[in-house]
């Protein structure tokens, strides 16, 4: 498979590292994706990680709008203001850095979820809380469209 799929929760060790999980590295491996590319999201306390395919993606779409429109301008301020460049260790480590406990309020532990060519981490409990909430968005949506 070469999507990243579902989500695990690892505990991050004394020295701040967590281990990515296997699925996720072998993700990696398929894609050749040895820097990551890691941003604030845009919507929820995450931080997303993919490969420099993903920082071009949103290039692209900064590149298609007037470089001085406040579009342009607010988007480059999210994704390069935003983001930086991680490698995961020899065995398969991130560092938790300030970068992402600050956005996310990670601590202790580390939410992963795949969002297919991309995944992101979560504190835990703020990852469920948002996919009950959009779980119950979608059931009352069905249910008004019937």
């Amino acid at each position: 498979m070469n999507r990243f799929l579902s989500n695990a929760t690892n505990r991050i060790d004394a020295k701040g590292r967590v281990s990515v999980p296997a699925a996720f590295r072998s993700v990696l491996a398929q894609r050749d994706i040895p820097e990551l590319y890691c941003f604030q999201d845009f919507v929820f306390p995450a931080i997303s990680v993919g490969g420099p395919d993903l920082l071009e993606r949103y290039e692209r779409q900064i590149a298609a709008e007037d470089a001085f429109s406040p579009q342009a301008n607010e988007m480059s301020l999210l994704v390069h203001g935003g983001g930086v460049f991680m490698r995961l260790d020899a065995e398969g480590r991130l560092m938790v850095t300030d970068f992402i406990r600050d956005f996310t309020g990670i601590t202790s532990e580390v939410a992963f979820v795949g969002r297919s060519d991309h995944f992101q981490l979560w504190q835990p409990q703020a990852f469920h809380e948002a996919q009950a909430a959009a779980r119950e968005e979608r059931k009352r949506q069905g249910s008004r469209s019937r």
